[in-house]
C-alpha cells in the first residue's frame, strides 16, 4: 500500500483539534509525509472554547473534542486523546491525565505528585495510550489507537516532551521519554503509532475526506 499521500486530494485540510503545543508539533510531524493541509486553532477566525471532556474512555474523549472542533471550525477536525495508565494504580490517572491532581497545576507539578504516589510501590508497570478521531459530518467517523508500554521512572529525567514524559522510563533505551528527541519519540511512541496506523489507511481517509468534501 502506498503511503506518501498520493490516493489523497492534494491539500486536503485538516483541522488539528488541540491546544496543547507538544501534542501539535508531534502531530505534524507524524503527518508530515501525507499530503495533508494542516491547520491548528490558532489558525481560525476567533477562539473556540475548549468542550467538556466527560468520556468514558480515550476515545469517547477524542470523539468529543473532534466532533466539536467540527462543527465549530466547518473542518474536518482530527482530535487526540492520549493519557498515562499506571497498572498498580489501577489505571489512573488514565482518561483524568491531563486533569490529575487539578486542572491548574502544570506538568512539573504533577510528576511530583504521581512519583510521591508511586514512591512506595514496587509494580512500575505503566502504559501510554492515544486514540485519533477523525470527525466530519454528522455521526461518522475514522479512529486510530496507539500503545507503548514502559515504567514509571523514580524522579522527572530530562528537558523534552510535555506531560508525563520525564516519568516514563521507555525500556528499549532505559530512558525517559523526555530524554528522547522528538524524531525518536515519534517512531515509538503511543501518538505515534496511532498516527502511523492512520497511514496505512489512506484509502479510507481519502474515501472519508472526499464524503466530506461533496457534501
Amino acid at each position: 500500500m502506498e503511503t506518501s499521500g498520493a490516493w489523497l486530494k492534494a491539500k486536503s485540510t485538516i483541522l488539528l483539534a488541540t491546544g496543547n503545543p507538544g501534542k501539535i508539533r508531534e502531530l505534524k510531524a507524524i503527518l508530515k509525509p501525507l499530503n495533508l493541509r494542516l491547520l491548528t486553532l490558532a489558525d481560525l477566525e476567533g477562539k473556540i472554547l475548549e468542550p467538556e471532556e466527560t468520556g468514558a474512555d480515550f476515545l469517547a474523549n477524542a470523539l468529543i473534542k473532534a466532533r466539536h472542533y467540527a462543527q465549530a471550525s466547518g473542518y474536518p477536525a482530527l482530535a487526540d486523546d492520549s493519557g498515562l495508565v499506571v497498572e498498580a494504580l489501577g489505571g489512573r490517572p488514565g482518561v483524568a491525565s491531563a486533569r490529575y491532581g487539578g486542572q491548574n497545576i502544570g506538568d512539573a507539578a504533577r510528576n511530583q505528585l504521581l512519583t510521591r504516589e508511586m514512591a512506595d510501590i514496587s509494580d512500575r508497570r505503566a502504559k501510554f495510550q492515544a486514540v485519533l478521531a477523525l470527525v466530519g459530518h454528522g455521526e461518522s467517523y475514522l479512529a486510530w489507537a496507539g500503545e507503548l508500554a514502559g515504567t514509571i521512572a523514580d524522579k522527572p529525567v530530562g528537558e523534552g516532551g510535555f506531560g508525563y514524559d520525564p516519568i516514563f522510563l521507555e525500556p528499549s533505551s532505559g530512558l525517559t521519554l523526555a530524554q528522547l528527541t522528538l524524531e525518536e519519540k515519534n517512531r515509538i511512541s503511543h501518538r505515534a503509532k496511532a498516527g502511523q496506523a492512520l497511514a496505512k489507511d489512506l484509502a479510507k481517509v481519502d474515501a472519508f475526506l472526499r464524503d466530506y468534501e461533496d457534501k
